[in-house]
């Protein structure tokens, strides 16, 4: 579950409304692409951001006028130079930003908008997997953990993860699990055998991101062995492998820096 996902299930728990602004639309340069959110309480503490600059600004002056009138509407901000309305940005392009009153006792709106978030499923709960999930979380994504070792997928290592899964086999990586194009998938298994069996069931699937941990020599011979399969090239062109920017990572830390930076590339919309 994201931040502001936490944050908004806390607050309804706690009886408190709140205001949710979230770019639902870009066009051009814009600071924050579509999904990016930012929630505020009544006292004006926010959390999450829309963008920053006078954008930013503009949008927490309406979520508190929103207290008081309590209406829900989408908001259009020009930021091109010669049509800013007095927003003052340089970047240039459009961005709509949905306003939203969420009533405490009323959050099916709120529930029905975070169902739809991006959820990342991990497969493998080692080393890599273990520093990767906190930080996926930090930049909003919804962590799903999947191994076939108990000892290894449990809320004693993965205590604020969304889902902790234990499957039989990775054979059946996928047994429950329906992805859409919101889903990330991440494959740090323990080993080949297991990285390949994942992806041979990914690759048909709708998904937002595939990547694959591993060096240019396995991921040779396990797309050579998926072509056998009979997959295309185009197929194994969807997926990331090796995983993760260029940015000479060795520890699993820094190997899950790199990860969640190729994400957030293909989450604003810059991927393959």
């Amino acid at each position: 579950m994201s931040k502001i996902s936490y944050i908004g299930k806390d607050l309804i728990e706690k009886g408190e409304d709140f205001v949710l602004a979230k770019v639902v639309d870009t066009i051009g340069s814009t600071p924050r692409k579509k999904g990016a959110c930012l929630l505020m309480k009544k006292d004006g503490t926010r959390f999450g951001t829309v963008g920053g600059g006078t954008l930013e600004a503009e949008t927490e002056r309406i979520a508190l006028e929103t207290f008081n009138t309590k209406e829900s509407k989408i908001y259009h901000f020009r930021l091109k130079p010669e049509e800013q309305q007095g927003l003052d940005m340089r970047c240039g392009g459009d961005a709509d930003v949905s306003i939203e009153y969420i009533d405490a006792g009323n959050p099916q709106n709120f529930i029905l908008d975070f169902n739809l978030e991006s959820k990342v499923y991990i497969f493998g709960a080692g080393h890599v997997g273990q520093a990767l999930e906190p930080v996926l979380r930090y930049v909003d994504f919804s962590t799903v953990i999947i191994d076939d070792r108990p000892d290894f997928a449990n809320r004693e290592r993965f205590k604020d993860a969304d889902k902790v899964m234990v499957i039989d086999s990775f054979l059946d990586a996928y047994k429950g699990i329906e992805t859409d194009e919101n889903s990330y998938i991440i494959i740090v298994t323990r080993g080949h055998e297991a990285d390949y069996d994942v992806l041979k069931q990914t690759l048909d699937r709708k998904t937002a991101y595939i990547g694959m941990i591993g060096s240019k020599g396995k991921v040779a011979d396990i797309y050579k062995r998926l072509k056998e399969d009979g997959f295309t090239q185009e197929q194994l062109d969807r997926v990331y492998s090796p995983i993760g920017l260029s940015i000479y990572a060795e520890t699993p830390e820094e190997i899950a820096i790199s990860i969640v930076g190729e994400m957030i590339k293909v989450r604003s919309g810059h991927g393959k």
